[in-house]
């Protein structure tokens, strides 16, 4: 006489505890809800701070004289407010409070800076391909006519495609940078200089006192 087979049913594992299933559930709709949630960490009082050493760096950059000087004070200019943006943005995430344990960044935070930098890599590599520099250190050297559109115009594709993922101002003042930016590549007889300080330096002062007062500073 043989002894009787064990059932499979004894071999499978344990189904979850009803808890665990329930945490699972849980953790799985705060993360759907977060991923779709707008990014509203953008520094309404960084982009006022930004905007006023824009109109500075604008005059100085327009009392250079030679290219390079330009050049080199506006490169200055971004390394800054790069700083000066991304304290803001963290000063804002940090004063939301971040959970014990969450990632140092949100989905929508990631979202909106996977949107943001193509565009700007893109404005970089284009600007050392159109600077000749045997001769932008040159007395007297011009910078390339396209410079200044050019840099608005990428500027405002990476604010409005970043701004799909955030609040309603941000792609709005993307799609301002790039009408500006195209007005300065279309009309040649605007001023580039003139351009930057009202893109860089008066937009963001407008928009960032708009998103401070709406948006938590």
């Amino acid at each position: 006489m043989t002894a009787p087979a064990p059932s499979r049913r004894d071999d499978s594992p344990d189904p979850p505890a009803l808890h665990d299933r329930a945490i699972q559930d849980l953790s799985f709709i705060r993360k759907t809800i977060e991923g779709a949630s707008a990014f509203t960490d953008v520094p309404g009082w960084g982009l006022v701070a930004i905007g006023l050493t824009a109109i500075a760096t604008a005059a100085l950059a327009r009392a250079q004289r030679t290219a390079g000087g330009w050049i080199t004070t506006w490169l200055g200019e971004a390394l800054l407010a790069g700083c000066l943006g991304g304290a803001m943005m963290w000063r804002k995430m940090q004063r939301r409070g971040v959970k014990p344990g969450a990632p140092l960044l949100s989905a929508p935070a990631r979202k909106f800076l996977i949107g943001f930098w193509p565009a700007i890599i893109a404005g970089a590599v284009l600007t050392v391909s159109l600077v000749d520099m045997r001769l932008v250190w040159q007395p007297d050297s011009t910078v390339p006519r396209v410079l200044p559109g050019m840099w608005l115009l990428l500027y405002g594709v990476g604010i409005t495609t970043a701004g799909a993922f955030s609040i309603r101002a941000v792609p709005l003042m993307g799609a301002t940078f790039m009408t500006l930016g195209s007005l300065t590549l279309i009309v040649p007889s605007i001023s580039g200089d003139l351009m930057l300080a009202l893109g860089f330096g008066a937009l963001q002062i407008g928009f960032g006192a708009w998103i401070a007062r709406r948006h938590g500073g």
